[in-house]
């Protein structure tokens, strides 16, 4: 990819929304656009940028002269917790405070004068993906039917979310249950809702929508959304795009992690066989009960394969992270437990044979590009329509219900990893994994959609 001269020199003010999934793809585009030579202003809350510091060191967010970081207030009350924030607090909060602070920062760097740096020339601000984006782009229609907010909390149980969508375009056979979760409310005033109702009404205004995905990969998802949105650049898998850039390492040290990684685990896979260990992490929100825990647990344990667990500190609602110690015993020799991990590290590393995730549009990326199938036991937003496309659609997962039993768990970890249909997922998503690789080679489409946003849109 070719570079943008200094003369005409552009910057980019990157912001994603603060939390972890949505970090670490922005900062692959920030680093993508300063190799093509922009100006690089990377935008954390206050919250995430002392999380970062205490997870990489003091020094990591130094940056560069032309990639540096800024940081704006969430608006909620000061913390040192080191965990995922509130979402709908959240959301509410950066509503209502978060534009103040903002524009006083792009005064701030619109001021030459003190500054050694060009003026703002493009905001890239963050939003959802793909066919979860396309069930948002829905949900006022769905208001609107009164199939959103639920009569009651017995509509949860009753079936009612089986219901089919049978007039969301180029989505098939999807039910109730398959959307983005936040329908799943009782409540017309529901934060999360609205929030996203909101946020869809204004996406036609932006000048462009980019999506890290490939074309190959949700054609069909992303016709629907090129009929409703003016102009979409698929520029994915990021990660791919990213591994592209030569030669600055000091850009690619720069990293993302709000967790301290924990030490240990890649020695410890170099020490298993090729495709012999099943990787566990349900990311960086999902919120189980200890009884979920416990079930995970046995379930790993009595399927006798080897594991890579991440369990976070407050991966455990309302109770620390404890685990029996007969569990521990019993897979000692075949198992680590880890609190953080560069998942991307782990998912490229042969001795993985399968993944347990919890369907983040990261994690699913990042398992297609590793060639890894996956058990799906997705949390909460477009985790459901994720899972539903990666079971139903991709034919490169297997879900489990979201009350867990060990039982399943074995039976699903032993089918993964030595079952038919294991092999079957296996082709499905090494074949994928063939066609993302090509969706970012030179020429082809997603290399071709990231030099056109930089031509057609970003560019000065």
């Amino acid at each position: 990819m070719g570079s943008i001269s200094e003369a005409i020199r552009p910057h980019i003010v990157c912001i994603p929304y603060p939390l972890q999934g949505h970090i670490n793809p922005m900062l692959k585009l920030a680093k993508l656009l300063h190799h093509k030579g922009f100006y690089v202003s990377f935008v954390n809350t206050e919250y995430n940028h002392q999380r970062l510091l205490r997870s990489r060191g003091p020094n990591s967010l130094d940056g560069l002269p032309d990639f540096h970081f800024e940081t704006i207030p969430d608006g909620l009350p000061p913390s040192d917790a080191d965990v995922s924030q509130d979402i709908p607090s959240l959301s509410v909060s950066i509503s209502k405070n978060g534009l103040l602070p903002l524009c006083n920062l792009i005064s701030k760097l619109n001021d030459t004068s003190s500054w050694d740096r060009p003026p703002v020339t493009s905001i890239i601000s963050d939003g959802c993906i793909s066919c979860g984006f396309l069930g948002y782009m829905h949900y006022h229609h769905l208001v609107e039917r009164g199939l959103t907010p639920l009569k009651d909390v017995n509509y949860l149980t009753n079936g009612y979310l089986e219901t089919i969508i049978d007039w969301i375009p180029k989505m098939k056979n999807i039910c109730l249950k398959d959307l983005p979760s936040f329908i799943r409310t009782t409540d017309e005033y529901d934060i999360s809702l609205n929030y996203l109702i909101r946020q869809t009404e204004r996406t036609p205004r932006a000048s462009a929508i980019i999506l890290n995905t490939f074309d190959t990969f949700e054609q069909d998802a992303l016709d629907a959304l090129s009929s409703m949105l003016p102009c979409i650049y698929t520029i994915g898998p990021l990660l791919l795009l990213a591994d592209q850039i030569e030669g600055d390492n000091k850009l690619k040290s720069i990293g993302s992690n709000l967790w301290k990684e924990q030490p240990g685990y890649v020695e410890w896979l170099n020490s298993k066989e090729p495709h012999s260990v099943l990787y566990v992490n349900f990311g960086n929100i999902t919120i189980m009960t200890p009884k979920q825990l416990i079930e995970f647990a046995w379930g790993l344990a009595n399927s006798e394969k080897p594991f890579l667990w991440i369990i976070r500190p407050d991966l455990v609602v309302g109770d620390s992270t404890i685990l029996p110690l007969e569990f521990v015993t019993k897979t000692k020799d075949r198992a680590m437990l880890a609190t953080w991990c560069a998942q991307e590290q782990i998912l490229k590393h042969q001795s993985i044979g399968g993944f347990v995730t919890h369907n983040g549009w990261n994690s699913m990326l990042e398992a297609v590009c590793g060639g890894v199938p996956m058990i799906s036991w997705p949390f909460f937003a477009e985790q459901q329509t994720n899972c539903r496309y990666c079971c139903t659609e991709w034919g490169i997962g297997m879900g489990i219900d979201n009350n867990v039993h060990r039982d399943d768990v074995e039976k699903l970890v032993r089918e993964l990893m030595d079952g038919e249909r294991g092999k079957e997922m296996k082709k499905n998503v090494m074949d994928l994994k063939t066609k993302a690789k090509e969706a970012t080679k030179s020429g082809d489409s997603s290399y071709k959609n990231m030099e056109n946003l930089i031509t057609e849109v970003l560019k000065v």
